[in-house]
């Protein structure tokens, strides 16, 4: 066979490694539904199980340096998320990137927490209302996270569940009415919490109502990942959040 041809890069925009839970029904397909065109996301899933307990998610840390070293070997990524918000709020921030860097060495590393932290303070928001899907137990290491992060934490409300496919399950009118519910009125903006609920589908409706931010684990995922690689693309249809520029 005799053909001329040059090998294209598939991501010239970027390649996103996402260090996804073996339970996760969700952070895939919701990442990939906001990615702009040129940025891909590359996949490894780290061993959990559910029920969705501090215990629980304390025991995967054993399995996320195998996980990400699974990210495209011998090519490498240019910024790895840990997708989970409760296993970030239950392992520590510090301590995941720890672990993913052993296998990354220099690479930047994001978590639902992280970035969502960073997100809220492009919005200056001080005092911020939480919707998650889980129980009380998980919901108080959560908001024990932000509160480290100096958010006023005026209220956090979840729907008890405690599996990841019942979470992605949830209806997306379900959680636009919740967030409408449970959003303080004095919360400079809402952050609605996991990965595994398909929130994205409903940030701008709940914008528009509240009249205030609404923020999202895996919407700012992928902002906090395109700023970290310098990726200015625009991203439309799930939130403000796509115009603001990271803090310096």
């Amino acid at each position: 066979m005799n053909i001329s041809y040059n090998l294209e890069d598939i991501a010239p925009g970027g390649r996103i490694g996402l260090v996804a839970l073996a339970t996760d029904y969700n952070s895939e397909t919701d990442l990939r539904r906001m990615l702009p065109k040129g940025v891909d996301l590359f996949t490894n899933r780290v061993l959990n199980a559910n029920p969705l307990t501090i215990e629980n998610l304390r025991a995967m840390a054993g399995d996320i340096t195998r996980a990400a070293s699974g990210l495209l070997p011998g090519l490498g990524v240019d910024v790895v998320i840990y997708g989970c918000t409760s296993g970030t709020a239950a392992i520590g921030g510090e301590e995941l990137e720890r672990l993913i860097q052993i296998a990354q060495p220099g690479i930047p590393c994001t978590n639902p927490i992280l970035a969502a932290s960073e997100a809220l303070r492009t919005f200056d928001a001080k005092k911020i209302s939480i919707l998650t899907p889980y129980d009380d137990a998980v919901n108080a290491a959560v908001a024990e996270n932000f509160k480290k992060e100096d958010f006023d934490i005026l209220n956090i409300d979840g729907f008890g569940l405690d599996d990841d496919i019942e979470m992605t399950g949830l209806p997306p009118a379900a959680i636009g009415e919740a967030a409408l519910q449970i959003c303080d009125p004095d919360a400079d903006a809402l952050f609605i919490s996991c990965t595994a609920i398909r929130s994205s589908l409903v940030i701008e409706e709940v914008e528009k109502t509240l009249g205030k931010p609404v923020v999202t684990s895996n919407q700012a995922l992928l902002w906090h990942c395109l700023q970290l690689m310098k990726n200015d693309s625009r991203v439309t249809g799930f939130g403000k959040l796509f115009d603001q520029a990271l803090a310096s």
